[in-house]
């Protein structure tokens, strides 16, 4: 484990005391907590700039949570529904299809598992909800990067180096941006053998109700059930099963 920092902690334990009071003053967190009446002040200053905490009134001395913590309260809950509502949906199209179903989600310049339904075959595609993987090798990934604006995409790989994890792994950025550009006009995206050897993928987005990209769903299948029949039908019902999250989602295009 590694070493805690004492004034995260002690951050930490300020903000916590809000989970049991609504409001609550320098003085009130200097008795609960022990603490330096120094320290606390510069600590309530820090969190209030931050935007995790904020004055009651002007010139008042009490506080309450600010914004910034109920986005994060917020973004927590989003994520939260989204795995239960991708699992659900992964869970019926991994039944039509029999293959590998995952919902992710883009941290950054990768792709993050946080809802996936095994194959029923025995031979299945091996991985597991929290790994994370390079965007730009991933049919998943590739659909969330496809919905960034070209200066969204410039800036995220403008100091990251597009490793290969296979021989044949996207590595340049001319040619991402080509990629990317059709993935956009199909809709939906598929891999072959870029993440995995032994894998091929299909991928399609799944929207929130202000239209937003915020997850993908794909379907995995070892390259010995790969075939172009089998790509074009799995295109099909990835399309389906990212609409259909996107509908539990809120969207209503």
């Amino acid at each position: 484990m590694a070493r805690a920092v004492p004034a995260v902690e002690r951050a930490f334990d300020v903000l916590e005391l809000f989970l049991e009071s609504q409001e609550l003053s320098a003085p009130e967190i200097t008795a609960q907590l022990g603490l330096p009446r120094t320290t606390v002040h510069e600590l309530v200053g820090t969190l209030s700039e931050r935007g995790y905490l904020m004055a009651t009134a002007r010139g008042s001395n009490k506080y309450r949570l600010g914004v910034r913590s109920f986005q994060l309260g917020a973004a927590y809950a989003e994520r939260l529904d989204l795995a239960r509502e991708g699992h659900v949906v992964a869970e019926d199209i991994a039944e039509r299809c029999q293959e590998t179903v995952h919902v992710g989600v883009r941290e950054n310049a990768e792709v993050l598992y946080v809802a996936k339904v095994d194959s029923s075959h025995p031979v299945r595609m091996v991985s597991a909800v929290g790994r994370r993987l390079p965007a730009h090798c991933t049919a998943l990934g590739k659909v969330l990067l496809a919905s960034l604006s070209r200066a969204e995409l410039d800036d995220l790989y403008a100091e990251r180096k597009l490793e290969a994890m296979t021989e044949r792994s996207v590595t340049s950025r001319k040619a991402l941006r080509k990629e990317l550009d059709q993935v956009a006009a199909d809709g939906v995206a598929s891999e072959y053998r870029e993440s995995n050897e032994s894998v091929a993928c299909v991928s399609a987005p799944v929207h929130d109700q202000n239209d937003r990209v915020v997850a993908a769903m794909s379907i995995s299948v070892p390259i010995l059930r790969w075939n172009d029949e089998t790509e074009n039908a799995l295109r099909d019902l990835v399309r389906e099963g990212a609409a259909a999250l996107s509908e539990r989602l809120g969207f209503g295009g």
